[in-house]
């Protein structure tokens, strides 16, 4: 992903990647970047758009940290209106719930895991698309706003990222980790199943005897211990989720914790 890409407003589209590059326990691998997320009002008052997309997050799983501060550096046509920092549970929920709901219970902490994506670059979902085409778009001819160029999200991206999978295996190489968390069914679907014979997060079982397992898969002539868990989305009840799938989280969580992990 180049830097030819840009939010509404002008701020570019930014790789989000691993920063702090030492050995690690574990590598983590979620789907793509997340990004800063601003409430738009017009000129009065009235909100436009409760949560939208404006700018690459900071730093990988980020916690929502410095929203104000980045909302506030992004200048926009006073005929614009006004954009000021999305409600709390917008802005670094996955970050969160990754500390949350994965690291902790594992007795890890951030400096103890190596972080990447399929994509690692956010993407433009369904819902943002909309909202941009209704209240965005109308804008750009009449007041000079640069287009929105972010890619939409979409599987078949997935598919067609050749070299992906190998980039991420050298990753994980550098990592020095021995253990990789995958979360989801993208990351086995469009990662692992390179290597083995998985394709989805219930491959590997969908009861509480069977979920949050370890799982020991030889990878380009290592073994590693592949621990595949529900995305941070089912995990932390953000937007749609199975409740089946958040509940069997949600216990594997609450054992770990009592075992101290």
């Amino acid at each position: 992903m180049n830097m030819n890409y840009y939010f509404p407003f002008g701020q570019p589209l930014i790789p989000v990647i691993q920063q702090e590059r030492s050995p690690k326990k574990v590598f983590i691998l979620g789907v793509y970047a997340s990004a800063v997320h601003a409430k738009w009002r017009d000129t009065y008052g009235t909100v436009l758009v409760q949560a939208l997309a404006v700018a690459s997050e900071p730093y990988i799983f980020w916690r929502g940290d410095g929203c104000e501060e980045i909302i506030n550096s992004i200048s926009i046509p006073r005929e614009a209106g006004i954009l000021e920092p999305a409600q709390p549970k917008i802005n670094g929920p996955s970050g969160k719930t990754l500390d949350e709901k994965y690291l902790e219970p594992l007795g890890l902490s951030r400096e103890d895991a190596w972080l990447s994506d399929l994509l690692p670059s956010s993407r433009i979902n369904p819902n943002q698309r909309k909202a941009l085409n209704k209240h965005y778009q109308p804008l750009v001819d009449q007041l000079g706003l640069p287009e929105c160029t972010i890619p939409n999200f979409s599987s078949s991206e997935l598919r067609r990222q050749n070299n992906r999978h190998f980039e991420i295996l050298e990753e994980i190489e550098e990592s020095k980790a021995d253990t990789i968390i995958l979360l989801g069914d993208l990351p086995i679907k469009h990662w692992l199943t390179f290597f083995t014979d998985y394709k989805k997060l219930s491959d590997f079982g969908e009861t509480a005897s069977s979920y949050g397992k370890f799982h020991e898969i030889k990878i380009s002539g290592k073994n590693y211990n592949i621990l595949p868990l529900v995305h941070p989305r089912q995990a932390g009840s953000l937007g749609k989720a199975s409740k089946k799938w958040t509940d069997l989280h949600a216990q594997w969580v609450s054992t770990k914790l009592q075992k101290g992990q």
